[in-house]
Order: structure tokens, then C-alpha cells, then sequence
């Protein structure tokens, strides 16, 4: 299991989400994808993605404007 960092700060809806996405696809199952991000949209988007596509939302942390999500891709 690898553990990928994605820095997407800067970027607004719904470009994080569709980033993000594409780097999962280049994942292994289990892997896990940290994303930086500050669009305040982020955390909601990402919980919907991960409903969407079944890949599951391990965390989604504020820490001074930036939003540190992890996704593990799945199986």
C-alpha cells in the first residue's frame, strides 16, 4: 500500500475533484491519496466523490484555511 500526496491548493470546484480523480486512476486498490486543498467546497465534493465512486474517505481535516483529505482507492 503506497501513499500518494496531491497538492491542488489554489484550484476551485470542481477541479480538486476531477484531479484527484484522475491520479486514482493510476493507484493500485488500497491505495491511499492525501489531497491539500483549499477550495472551503472541498470536503463536501469529496464526500460525494467517495460515495460516487466507492472509494472510501478516510479523513477530511481543516488546519488554517487548507483542507487535508485521504481517500484510500478501492478494491
Amino acid at each position: 500500500m503506497n501513499t500518494v500526496n496531491l497538492d491542488l491548493k489554489g484550484l476551485n470546484c470542481p477541479l480538486p475533484v476531477l484531479r484527484a480523480n484522475k491520479k486514482m486512476k493510476e493507484l493500485m486498490a488500497g491505495d491511499i491519496l492525501e489531497i491539500e486543498v483549499t477550495d472551503p467546497a472541498a470536503p463536501k465534493d469529496f464526500e460525494t466523490y467517495s460515495v460516487t465512486t466507492g472509494h472510501t474517505l478516510l479523513s477530511s481535516v481543516e488546519n488554517d484555511g487548507v483542507f487535508l483529505i485521504a481517500l484510500k482507492k478501492a478494491e
